[in-house]
């Protein structure tokens, strides 16, 4: 990997400025966890039967994005990316996928939902979740979608070090 040049979430501010900036810090991690890897080593899976790669990650995440933001707070009919239903199991297979692919519906996620959380009043924006039929807030769906990046980047670690023996955030 290169050398780190990820945005440290700051040691104070507000609360939507941390959270935005350890969601940031996050996705950036993500993306730096696939630097300087192909395709083929992309798709690389951990171990039989499970489907989990670098690049299914990446597809994992766009739909969590998408669910997260896109469908609660503008469309909740919206379609996932790789899944006719509200399955986010699919996107883990990328046996066929590219990085050009599956980055390209990731960085649009990711920029939908940056500008969603920008243009929202407050924190305690409210959208309505379709899978739990109820209302969520915006600080909710940022907590969450950092839980979520959080434990995906800790399989991106393990993945990472099998593809070529490099750890470290």
């Amino acid at each position: 990997m290169t050398t780190d040049d990820r945005t440290a979430p700051p040691h104070a501010g507000s609360e939507r400025e941390t959270l935005r900036a350890f969601l940031d810090y996050h996705r950036a991690t993500l993306a730096r966890k696939c630097e300087g890897l192909t395709d083929e080593e992309l798709r690389q899976q951990s171990m039989p039967p499970s489907t989990l790669s670098l690049l299914g990650l990446v597809r994992h995440l766009a739909e969590v994005e998408r669910a997260w933001f896109r469908r609660v707070f503008e469309d909740n009919e919206a379609p996932m990316v790789w899944s006719r239903t509200i399955d986010f199991q699919a996107a883990y297979d990328a046996s066929r996928s590219t990085r050009s692919e599956a980055f390209a519906a990731w960085e649009a996620e990711v920029e939908n939902s940056r500008r969603i959380e920008r243009e929202a009043a407050s924190l305690d924006l409210t959208g309505h979740q379709p899978r739990w039929g109820t209302a969520v807030s915006l600080r909710m769906v940022l907590v969450h979608v950092l839980l979520e990046y959080g434990r995906h980047n800790g399989h991106a670690d393990l993945l990472r070090e099998g593809v070529d023996g490099v750890t470290g955030a």
